[in-house]
Protein backbone atom coordinates (compact mmCIF):
# COMPACT_ATOMS: atom_id res chain seq x y z
CA UNK A 1 0.00 0.00 0.00
CA UNK A 2 1.29 3.24 -1.03
CA UNK A 3 1.26 6.25 1.37
CA UNK A 4 2.52 9.70 1.46
CA UNK A 5 1.58 13.05 3.24
CA UNK A 6 1.74 16.49 1.71
CA UNK A 7 1.64 19.57 3.31
CA UNK A 8 -0.37 22.44 1.58
CA UNK A 9 0.11 26.05 2.47
CA UNK A 10 -2.43 27.88 0.62
CA UNK A 11 -4.76 27.27 -2.08
CA UNK A 12 -2.42 27.83 -4.56
CA UNK A 13 -0.71 24.73 -3.83
CA UNK A 14 -3.63 22.91 -3.46
CA UNK A 15 -4.36 24.22 -7.10
CA UNK A 16 -0.71 23.00 -8.04
CA UNK A 17 -1.68 19.66 -6.19
CA UNK A 18 -4.49 19.44 -8.11
CA UNK A 19 -2.18 20.06 -11.66
CA UNK A 20 0.00 17.27 -10.40
CA UNK A 21 -2.15 14.83 -9.79
CA UNK A 22 -3.68 15.31 -12.88
CA UNK A 23 -0.22 14.25 -14.46
CA UNK A 24 -0.44 11.01 -12.77
CA UNK A 25 -4.43 9.47 -13.44
CA UNK A 26 -5.42 7.04 -16.30
CA UNK A 27 -9.12 5.93 -17.42
CA UNK A 28 -10.34 3.82 -14.65
CA UNK A 29 -9.04 5.59 -11.48
CA UNK A 30 -11.20 6.51 -8.92
CA UNK A 31 -10.03 8.94 -6.46
CA UNK A 32 -11.91 9.76 -3.30
CA UNK A 33 -11.94 12.86 -1.33
CA UNK A 34 -12.17 12.75 2.28
CA UNK A 35 -12.01 15.97 4.28
CA UNK A 36 -14.76 18.47 6.77
CA UNK A 37 -16.24 21.13 4.73
CA UNK A 38 -13.80 24.03 3.76
CA UNK A 39 -10.71 21.45 3.80
CA UNK A 40 -9.95 21.59 -0.22
CA UNK A 41 -11.48 19.10 -1.81
CA UNK A 42 -13.32 20.87 -4.55
CA UNK A 43 -10.29 23.10 -4.79
CA UNK A 44 -8.38 19.76 -5.36
CA UNK A 45 -11.12 18.44 -8.04
CA UNK A 46 -11.60 21.79 -9.69
CA UNK A 47 -8.04 21.80 -10.39
CA UNK A 48 -7.44 18.28 -11.48
CA UNK A 49 -10.24 19.12 -14.06
CA UNK A 50 -9.08 22.25 -15.42
CA UNK A 51 -5.52 20.90 -16.07
CA UNK A 52 -7.03 18.32 -17.66
CA UNK A 53 -9.03 20.42 -19.67
CA UNK A 54 -6.28 22.56 -20.23
CA UNK A 55 -8.63 25.71 -19.79
CA UNK A 56 -7.99 27.19 -16.21
CA UNK A 57 -11.05 28.96 -16.98
CA UNK A 58 -13.51 25.84 -17.03
CA UNK A 59 -16.69 26.02 -15.35
CA UNK A 60 -16.74 23.41 -12.89
CA UNK A 61 -19.82 23.78 -11.08
CA UNK A 62 -20.27 21.92 -7.59
CA UNK A 63 -21.83 18.76 -8.22
CA UNK A 64 -24.08 18.70 -4.37
CA UNK A 65 -27.02 19.21 -6.00
CA UNK A 66 -26.35 17.16 -8.84
CA UNK A 67 -24.74 14.70 -7.66
CA UNK A 68 -22.95 13.98 -10.77
CA UNK A 69 -20.94 16.27 -12.87
CA UNK A 70 -19.51 14.75 -16.53
CA UNK A 71 -17.08 16.48 -18.53
CA UNK A 72 -16.04 15.23 -21.80
CA UNK A 73 -11.82 15.65 -21.74
CA UNK A 74 -9.02 13.88 -23.15
CA UNK A 75 -9.80 12.21 -20.18
CA UNK A 76 -13.20 11.62 -19.31
CA UNK A 77 -14.13 13.33 -15.97
CA UNK A 78 -17.13 12.32 -13.63
CA UNK A 79 -17.45 14.62 -10.44
CA UNK A 80 -19.41 12.79 -8.02
CA UNK A 81 -20.43 13.89 -4.82
CA UNK A 82 -22.32 11.35 -2.10
CA UNK A 83 -23.20 13.69 0.59
CA UNK A 84 -27.12 13.89 -0.55
CA UNK A 85 -27.49 9.90 -1.17
CA UNK A 86 -29.59 7.49 0.71
CA UNK A 87 -27.51 4.62 0.19
CA UNK A 88 -25.07 2.58 -1.77
CA UNK A 89 -26.97 1.57 -4.08
CA UNK A 90 -27.55 4.43 -5.71
CA UNK A 91 -24.25 4.43 -7.49
CA UNK A 92 -25.97 2.51 -9.71
CA UNK A 93 -27.91 4.97 -10.79
CA UNK A 94 -25.59 7.42 -10.67
CA UNK A 95 -23.67 5.70 -13.44
CA UNK A 96 -20.28 5.07 -11.60
CA UNK A 97 -19.18 2.06 -13.21
CA UNK A 98 -19.85 3.11 -16.68
CA UNK A 99 -17.82 6.64 -16.45
CA UNK A 100 -14.74 4.49 -14.57
CA UNK A 101 -14.90 2.25 -17.97
CA UNK A 102 -13.04 4.85 -19.98
CA UNK A 103 -12.39 7.56 -17.55
CA UNK A 104 -11.63 8.70 -14.27
CA UNK A 105 -14.07 9.60 -11.40
CA UNK A 106 -13.41 12.02 -8.07
CA UNK A 107 -15.88 11.26 -5.27
CA UNK A 108 -16.37 13.81 -2.60
CA UNK A 109 -18.01 12.07 0.41
CA UNK A 110 -16.74 8.63 -0.37
CA UNK A 111 -17.52 7.49 3.35
CA UNK A 112 -21.55 7.51 2.68
CA UNK A 113 -20.63 4.43 -0.07
CA UNK A 114 -17.60 3.37 0.98
CA UNK A 115 -18.37 -0.12 0.73
CA UNK A 116 -19.37 0.19 -2.94
CA UNK A 117 -16.18 2.01 -4.51
CA UNK A 118 -14.02 -0.45 -6.10
CA UNK A 119 -11.74 -1.02 -3.48
CA UNK A 120 -7.85 -0.11 -5.35
CA UNK A 121 -8.96 3.36 -5.25
CA UNK A 122 -6.84 6.41 -4.45
CA UNK A 123 -7.69 8.43 -1.06
CA UNK A 124 -7.02 11.64 0.09
CA UNK A 125 -8.14 12.87 3.19
CA UNK A 126 -7.80 16.47 3.56
CA UNK A 127 -6.94 17.56 7.07
CA UNK A 128 -7.20 21.65 8.54
CA UNK A 129 -3.28 22.75 9.37
CA UNK A 130 -3.32 26.15 10.15
CA UNK A 131 -3.59 28.55 7.44
CA UNK A 132 -3.11 25.38 5.36
CA UNK A 133 -4.33 21.79 4.83
CA UNK A 134 -2.04 18.66 5.27
CA UNK A 135 -2.98 15.52 2.89
CA UNK A 136 -3.32 11.99 3.63
CA UNK A 137 -2.82 9.77 0.78
CA UNK A 138 -3.34 6.61 0.72
CA UNK A 139 -3.70 3.89 -2.85
CA UNK A 140 -2.38 0.25 -4.01
CA UNK A 141 1.47 0.41 -5.08
CA UNK A 142 0.31 1.21 -9.03
CA UNK A 143 -1.83 3.93 -8.49
CA UNK A 144 0.38 4.86 -6.02
CA UNK A 145 3.84 4.68 -8.39
CA UNK A 146 2.01 7.19 -10.47
CA UNK A 147 1.36 9.64 -7.98
CA UNK A 148 4.99 9.23 -6.31
CA UNK A 149 5.92 10.19 -9.56
CA UNK A 150 4.07 13.22 -10.34
CA UNK A 151 5.16 14.59 -6.84
CA UNK A 152 8.43 13.78 -7.20
CA UNK A 153 8.38 15.85 -10.81
CA UNK A 154 6.94 18.73 -8.75
CA UNK A 155 10.46 18.34 -6.31
CA UNK A 156 12.76 18.57 -9.77
CA UNK A 157 10.38 21.89 -10.74
CA UNK A 158 11.10 23.20 -6.92
CA UNK A 159 14.98 22.51 -7.44
CA UNK A 160 15.20 23.90 -10.75
CA UNK A 161 13.62 27.30 -9.23
CA UNK A 162 10.20 26.71 -11.28
CA UNK A 163 8.16 26.11 -7.68
CA UNK A 164 5.10 27.74 -9.19
CA UNK A 165 4.98 26.72 -12.59
CA UNK A 166 1.69 25.49 -14.46
CA UNK A 167 2.28 21.91 -16.04
CA UNK A 168 -0.06 20.60 -18.74
CA UNK A 169 0.10 17.60 -21.34
CA UNK A 170 1.89 17.38 -24.05
CA UNK A 171 1.96 14.13 -25.56
CA UNK A 172 3.03 10.40 -24.90
CA UNK A 173 4.97 7.95 -27.35
CA UNK A 174 4.83 4.26 -28.12
CA UNK A 175 7.07 3.77 -24.78
CA UNK A 176 7.24 4.77 -21.34
CA UNK A 177 8.07 7.97 -22.21
CA UNK A 178 5.75 11.48 -21.29
CA UNK A 179 6.22 14.82 -22.19
CA UNK A 180 4.27 18.26 -20.95
CA UNK A 181 4.40 21.22 -21.13
CA UNK A 182 5.70 23.71 -18.48
CA UNK A 183 5.02 27.56 -18.11
CA UNK A 184 6.92 29.51 -16.08
CA UNK A 185 8.49 32.98 -15.83
CA UNK A 186 6.42 33.55 -19.47
CA UNK A 187 8.49 31.06 -21.47
CA UNK A 188 7.42 26.82 -22.13
CA UNK A 189 9.33 24.56 -21.85
CA UNK A 190 9.32 20.49 -22.01
CA UNK A 191 9.22 18.44 -19.35
CA UNK A 192 10.53 14.99 -20.42
CA UNK A 193 9.36 12.19 -17.95
CA UNK A 194 11.53 8.51 -18.82
CA UNK A 195 11.72 6.27 -15.89
CA UNK A 196 14.84 4.13 -15.99
CA UNK A 197 13.81 1.33 -18.49
CA UNK A 198 12.70 -2.24 -16.11
CA UNK A 199 14.31 -5.37 -17.89
CA UNK A 200 12.71 -7.33 -19.46
CA UNK A 201 12.71 -11.76 -20.01
CA UNK A 202 16.53 -12.69 -20.81
CA UNK A 203 16.68 -13.49 -24.88
CA UNK A 204 20.23 -14.45 -25.42
CA UNK A 205 23.99 -13.83 -23.66
CA UNK A 206 22.46 -12.85 -20.76
CA UNK A 207 20.54 -10.17 -21.87
CA UNK A 208 16.73 -8.87 -22.36
CA UNK A 209 15.60 -7.28 -25.60
CA UNK A 210 16.44 -3.39 -24.74
CA UNK A 211 20.14 -4.39 -24.10
CA UNK A 212 20.51 -6.38 -27.81
CA UNK A 213 18.59 -3.88 -29.98
CA UNK A 214 20.46 -0.82 -28.27
CA UNK A 215 17.64 0.65 -26.19
CA UNK A 216 18.70 3.65 -24.24
CA UNK A 217 17.67 2.59 -20.42
CA UNK A 218 18.02 5.73 -18.78
CA UNK A 219 18.77 9.50 -20.17
CA UNK A 220 21.91 9.62 -20.47
CA UNK A 221 21.56 9.00 -24.38
CA UNK A 222 19.24 11.88 -24.19
CA UNK A 223 21.67 14.38 -23.32
CA UNK A 224 24.53 13.85 -24.87
CA UNK A 225 23.69 13.31 -27.82
CA UNK A 226 21.39 16.44 -28.03
CA UNK A 227 24.36 18.20 -26.80
CA UNK A 228 26.09 16.77 -29.59
CA UNK A 229 23.93 17.19 -32.26
CA UNK A 230 23.85 21.20 -31.04
CA UNK A 231 27.68 21.41 -31.42
CA UNK A 232 27.44 20.56 -34.68
CA UNK A 233 25.17 22.80 -36.14
CA UNK A 234 21.51 20.78 -35.83
CA UNK A 235 18.49 22.22 -33.97
CA UNK A 236 18.09 19.65 -30.73
CA UNK A 237 17.07 20.60 -27.76
CA UNK A 238 18.81 22.44 -25.03
CA UNK A 239 18.49 20.48 -21.70
CA UNK A 240 18.43 23.21 -19.18
CA UNK A 241 17.83 21.31 -15.74
CA UNK A 242 18.19 17.65 -15.63
CA UNK A 243 18.26 14.24 -13.15
CA UNK A 244 19.88 11.50 -14.41
CA UNK A 245 19.36 9.03 -11.87
CA UNK A 246 15.46 9.61 -12.20
CA UNK A 247 14.99 10.34 -15.53
CA UNK A 248 13.64 13.67 -15.61
CA UNK A 249 15.05 16.49 -18.34
CA UNK A 250 13.58 19.93 -18.49
CA UNK A 251 14.04 20.96 -21.91
CA UNK A 252 14.20 23.58 -24.74
CA UNK A 253 10.43 23.83 -26.74
CA UNK A 254 11.14 23.68 -30.30
CA UNK A 255 7.97 24.47 -31.11
CA UNK A 256 4.92 22.43 -32.39
CA UNK A 257 4.88 23.18 -36.56
CA UNK A 258 5.16 19.32 -37.95
CA UNK A 259 5.75 18.40 -41.52
CA UNK A 260 2.49 17.72 -41.75
CA UNK A 261 -0.31 19.68 -42.99
CA UNK A 262 -3.24 19.98 -41.01
CA UNK A 263 -5.20 17.36 -42.69
CA UNK A 264 -2.14 15.16 -42.37
CA UNK A 265 -0.46 15.51 -46.04
CA UNK A 266 3.25 15.61 -46.07
CA UNK A 267 4.54 19.03 -46.89
CA UNK A 268 7.31 18.60 -49.49
CA UNK A 269 9.83 22.06 -48.87
CA UNK A 270 10.02 20.63 -45.23
CA UNK A 271 10.65 17.00 -45.77
CA UNK A 272 13.05 18.01 -48.54
CA UNK A 273 14.93 20.15 -45.95
CA UNK A 274 15.01 17.19 -43.89
CA UNK A 275 16.47 15.12 -46.48
CA UNK A 276 19.69 17.85 -46.09
CA UNK A 277 19.70 17.39 -42.76
CA UNK A 278 20.51 14.01 -43.53
CA UNK A 279 22.51 14.29 -45.86
CA UNK A 280 24.87 17.29 -44.07
CA UNK A 281 24.68 14.91 -40.85
CA UNK A 282 26.20 12.30 -42.93
CA UNK A 283 28.89 14.51 -44.42
CA UNK A 284 30.22 15.08 -40.64
CA UNK A 285 32.86 12.27 -39.32
CA UNK A 286 31.75 10.18 -36.99
CA UNK A 287 32.21 10.07 -33.21
CA UNK A 288 31.35 7.24 -31.01
CA UNK A 289 31.89 8.50 -27.67
CA UNK A 290 30.69 12.22 -26.66
CA UNK A 291 30.51 13.60 -23.17
CA UNK A 292 27.40 13.12 -20.85
CA UNK A 293 28.18 16.57 -19.30
CA UNK A 294 28.56 14.61 -15.94
CA UNK A 295 32.45 14.08 -15.85
CA UNK A 296 31.66 10.36 -17.88
CA UNK A 297 31.00 9.93 -21.77
CA UNK A 298 28.46 8.08 -23.51
CA UNK A 299 29.67 5.37 -26.31
CA UNK A 300 26.91 5.49 -28.66
CA UNK A 301 26.29 2.00 -29.57
CA UNK A 302 26.75 0.43 -32.85
CA UNK A 303 23.80 -1.25 -35.36
CA UNK A 304 25.26 -4.36 -35.01
CA UNK A 305 24.35 -8.02 -36.37
CA UNK A 306 22.07 -9.15 -32.93
CA UNK A 307 20.55 -5.94 -33.16
CA UNK A 308 19.21 -6.17 -36.95
CA UNK A 309 18.21 -9.30 -35.99
CA UNK A 310 16.09 -9.30 -32.90
CA UNK A 311 14.28 -6.37 -34.41
CA UNK A 312 13.54 -7.96 -37.28
CA UNK A 313 12.46 -11.26 -35.41
CA UNK A 314 9.22 -9.10 -34.48
CA UNK A 315 8.13 -10.25 -37.68
CA UNK A 316 8.26 -13.73 -36.97
CA UNK A 317 7.10 -13.36 -33.19
CA UNK A 318 4.88 -11.10 -33.58
CA UNK A 319 3.19 -10.63 -36.90
CA UNK A 320 2.84 -13.97 -38.21
CA UNK A 321 1.48 -15.43 -35.17
CA UNK A 322 -1.64 -12.66 -35.62
CA UNK A 323 -1.27 -12.68 -39.74
CA UNK A 324 -1.68 -16.88 -39.37
CA UNK A 325 -3.53 -17.46 -36.42
CA UNK A 326 -0.44 -19.95 -35.28
CA UNK A 327 2.92 -19.67 -34.08
CA UNK A 328 6.04 -19.63 -36.89
CA UNK A 329 7.38 -22.88 -37.56
CA UNK A 330 10.42 -23.57 -36.62
CA UNK A 331 11.85 -24.45 -40.27
CA UNK A 332 10.06 -20.50 -41.40
CA UNK A 333 12.28 -18.88 -38.66
CA UNK A 334 15.78 -20.44 -39.24
CA UNK A 335 15.01 -20.10 -43.11
CA UNK A 336 14.54 -16.13 -42.12
CA UNK A 337 17.38 -16.13 -40.14
CA UNK A 338 19.50 -16.94 -42.09
CA UNK A 339 18.58 -14.99 -45.00
CA UNK A 340 18.80 -11.56 -42.80
CA UNK A 341 21.78 -12.51 -41.72
CA UNK A 342 23.12 -12.88 -45.09
CA UNK A 343 21.79 -9.56 -45.42
CA UNK A 344 23.34 -7.97 -42.74
CA UNK A 345 27.10 -9.14 -43.85
CA UNK A 346 26.56 -7.33 -47.14
CA UNK A 347 26.39 -4.40 -44.98
CA UNK A 348 29.87 -4.05 -43.90
CA UNK A 349 30.87 -1.88 -46.01
CA UNK A 350 28.29 0.46 -46.15
CA UNK A 351 28.71 4.11 -45.01
CA UNK A 352 27.98 4.65 -41.53
CA UNK A 353 27.11 6.89 -38.89
CA UNK A 354 25.13 8.61 -36.96
CA UNK A 355 21.83 6.57 -37.08
CA UNK A 356 19.16 8.65 -34.97
CA UNK A 357 16.67 5.47 -35.64
CA UNK A 358 13.42 7.50 -35.58
CA UNK A 359 13.88 10.52 -37.84
CA UNK A 360 10.20 11.18 -39.54
CA UNK A 361 7.10 12.87 -39.14
CA UNK A 362 6.41 12.79 -34.56
CA UNK A 363 10.14 13.89 -34.29
CA UNK A 364 10.48 16.56 -36.93
CA UNK A 365 10.27 20.21 -35.54
CA UNK A 366 9.59 23.12 -38.02
CA UNK A 367 10.96 25.93 -37.07
CA UNK A 368 10.27 29.19 -39.40
CA UNK A 369 12.38 31.55 -37.80
CA UNK A 370 15.10 29.75 -38.40
CA UNK A 371 17.27 29.36 -41.39
CA UNK A 372 18.55 26.15 -43.87
CA UNK A 373 19.17 23.32 -41.47
CA UNK A 374 18.18 25.05 -38.69
CA UNK A 375 14.65 24.99 -39.60
CA UNK A 376 14.36 21.25 -38.87
CA UNK A 377 14.36 20.62 -35.18
CA UNK A 378 14.68 17.03 -34.12
CA UNK A 379 13.51 15.41 -31.34
CA UNK A 380 13.39 11.67 -30.36
CA UNK A 381 17.27 10.74 -30.75
CA UNK A 382 17.73 8.51 -27.40
CA UNK A 383 18.17 5.48 -29.11
CA UNK A 384 20.86 6.51 -31.76
CA UNK A 385 23.49 4.30 -32.88
CA UNK A 386 26.29 3.89 -35.31
CA UNK A 387 25.26 1.98 -38.45
CA UNK A 388 24.52 2.32 -42.23
CA UNK A 389 23.52 6.20 -43.30
CA UNK A 390 20.57 4.52 -45.76
CA UNK A 391 18.38 3.76 -42.27
CA UNK A 392 17.70 7.18 -41.43
CA UNK A 393 17.34 7.94 -45.43
CA UNK A 394 14.98 5.26 -45.50
CA UNK A 395 12.97 6.38 -42.35
CA UNK A 396 12.10 9.62 -43.94
CA UNK A 397 11.61 8.38 -47.03
CA UNK A 398 9.32 5.84 -45.94
CA UNK A 399 7.20 7.70 -43.10
CA UNK A 400 5.52 5.03 -41.56
CA UNK A 401 3.11 7.30 -39.98
CA UNK A 402 2.64 9.02 -44.07
CA UNK A 403 0.78 8.52 -46.80
CA UNK A 404 3.84 9.68 -49.04
CA UNK A 405 3.26 10.27 -52.68
CA UNK A 406 5.80 8.18 -54.59
CA UNK A 407 7.05 11.25 -56.44
CA UNK A 408 7.81 13.26 -52.75
CA UNK A 409 9.63 10.07 -51.66
CA UNK A 410 11.38 9.56 -55.17
CA UNK A 411 12.09 14.03 -54.73
CA UNK A 412 13.78 13.56 -51.34
CA UNK A 413 15.91 10.45 -51.88
CA UNK A 414 17.51 12.44 -55.64
CA UNK A 415 17.79 15.69 -53.20
CA UNK A 416 19.76 13.90 -50.68
CA UNK A 417 21.63 11.59 -53.06
CA UNK A 418 22.80 15.31 -55.38
CA UNK A 419 23.47 16.79 -51.95
CA UNK A 420 25.81 13.69 -50.75
CA UNK A 421 27.29 13.61 -54.58
CA UNK A 422 28.26 17.40 -54.63
CA UNK A 423 30.13 17.35 -51.14
CA UNK A 424 32.80 14.49 -52.71
CA UNK A 425 33.29 11.03 -52.98
CA UNK A 426 30.04 8.94 -52.84
CA UNK A 427 28.90 5.55 -54.15
CA UNK A 428 25.51 5.89 -54.71
CA UNK A 429 24.95 2.28 -56.28
CA UNK A 430 26.22 1.14 -52.78
CA UNK A 431 24.24 3.39 -50.80
CA UNK A 432 20.97 2.62 -52.74
CA UNK A 433 21.39 -1.23 -52.37
CA UNK A 434 22.37 -0.42 -48.43
CA UNK A 435 19.25 1.47 -48.85
CA UNK A 436 16.38 -1.25 -49.46
CA UNK A 437 18.15 -3.51 -46.89
CA UNK A 438 17.82 -0.85 -44.35
CA UNK A 439 13.93 0.03 -45.47
CA UNK A 440 13.37 -3.98 -45.21
CA UNK A 441 14.78 -4.34 -41.79
CA UNK A 442 12.62 -1.42 -40.68
CA UNK A 443 9.55 -2.53 -42.19
CA UNK A 444 10.22 -6.21 -40.76
CA UNK A 445 10.88 -4.77 -37.59
CA UNK A 446 7.68 -2.11 -37.93
CA UNK A 447 4.78 -5.06 -38.66
CA UNK A 448 5.83 -6.79 -35.40
CA UNK A 449 5.71 -3.50 -33.32
CA UNK A 450 2.30 -2.37 -34.54
CA UNK A 451 1.13 -5.97 -33.39
CA UNK A 452 2.95 -6.24 -30.09
CA UNK A 453 1.69 -2.81 -29.41
CA UNK A 454 -1.71 -3.92 -29.74
CA UNK A 455 -2.04 -7.09 -28.32
CA UNK A 456 1.16 -6.51 -25.73
CA UNK A 457 0.15 -2.76 -24.60
CA UNK A 458 -3.40 -2.28 -25.40
CA UNK A 459 -2.19 0.31 -28.02
CA UNK A 460 -5.07 -0.70 -31.15
CA UNK A 461 -4.59 2.64 -33.04
CA UNK A 462 -1.27 1.87 -34.40
CA UNK A 463 -2.60 -0.72 -36.24
CA UNK A 464 -3.82 1.78 -38.46
CA UNK A 465 -0.43 1.91 -40.26
CA UNK A 466 0.09 -1.65 -41.38
CA UNK A 467 -0.86 -1.49 -44.60
CA UNK A 468 1.17 1.71 -45.23
CA UNK A 469 4.08 -0.19 -44.22
CA UNK A 470 3.57 -3.93 -45.68
CA UNK A 471 3.27 -1.32 -48.87
CA UNK A 472 6.90 0.04 -47.87
CA UNK A 473 8.03 -3.19 -47.41
CA UNK A 474 7.13 -4.22 -51.25
CA UNK A 475 9.15 -1.70 -52.23
CA UNK A 476 11.98 -2.04 -50.50
CA UNK A 477 12.35 -5.55 -52.16
CA UNK A 478 12.41 -4.56 -55.01
CA UNK A 479 16.32 -4.15 -55.38
CA UNK A 480 18.04 -7.84 -57.01
CA UNK A 481 20.01 -8.36 -53.43
CA UNK A 482 16.83 -9.00 -51.63
CA UNK A 483 15.34 -11.65 -54.00
CA UNK A 484 15.47 -14.14 -51.23
CA UNK A 485 13.35 -12.30 -48.46
CA UNK A 486 11.04 -11.69 -51.37
CA UNK A 487 10.42 -15.25 -51.78
CA UNK A 488 10.52 -16.16 -48.34
CA UNK A 489 8.21 -13.24 -47.78
CA UNK A 490 5.85 -14.83 -50.27
CA UNK A 491 5.77 -18.03 -48.84
CA UNK A 492 5.14 -17.42 -45.87
CA UNK A 493 1.96 -15.38 -47.27
CA UNK A 494 3.03 -12.04 -45.88
CA UNK A 495 2.56 -9.69 -49.30
CA UNK A 496 -0.59 -11.71 -50.66
CA UNK A 497 -3.36 -9.17 -51.07
CA UNK A 498 -5.33 -10.15 -48.34
CA UNK A 499 -2.64 -9.11 -45.58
Amino acid sequence: MFTRTVHLADEAETIRFGEDLARAVRPGDLIALSGDLGAGKSTFARALIRAVADDEFLEVPSPTFTLVQSYALRIPIAHFDLYRIAEAAELDELGLDEALEDGICLVEWPERAAESLPPSRLTLRFLHEGAGRRVEIEGPEELGARVGRTLDIRAFLARSGLATARRRHLTGDASIRAYEHIYADGQRLVLMDSPRHTPGPILADGKYYQQIAHIAEDVRPFVAIAAHLGARGFAAPSVYHRDLDRGILLIEDLGQDGVLDDEGRPIPERYLEAASVLAALHDQPVQEAIPVGDGSDYRIPDFDHDAMQIEVSLLTDWYLPWRTGAPASAGLRADYRSIWSDLVATLAGAEKNLLLRDFHSPNIIWRPQAEGIGRVGIIDFQDAMIGPTAYDVASLVQDARVDMPKDLAGRMLDHYLALRQASGSFDRDAFLAAWHIMAAQRNCKLVGIWVRLMQRDGKPAYMKHMPRTLDNLRTALEHPRLAPLRDWCGKAGILSDES
